[in-house]
């Protein structure tokens, strides 16, 4: 996952609510760090998105191919 593709994602699951939990929301999964802390530190994408949907019990159908402008192609 890009970090193109990740603030997408967030943007696109969240919505309003987007921007605050990028900034307040400290998730353990990422070192306790903000999503934005955790993105300037080098972390994956992928890794703080999944942090993000387990925090927020985002069902796991909505977790993966997120954040795309287009489907994977085999």
């Amino acid at each position: 996952m890009r970090r193109s593709e990740f603030l997408r994602a967030v943007e696109d699951e969240f919505g309003a609510r987007s921007v605050a939990l990028m900034t307040d929301l400290v998730l353990g999964a990422v070192g306790n760090r903000t999503a934005s802390e955790a993105l300037d530190a080098g972390v994956p994408p992928r890794d703080i998105w999944l942090a993000l949907c387990e925090e927020n019990d985002v069902p796991p159908a909505r977790r993966y191919g997120v954040g795309r402008l287009e489907p994977r192609r085999s």
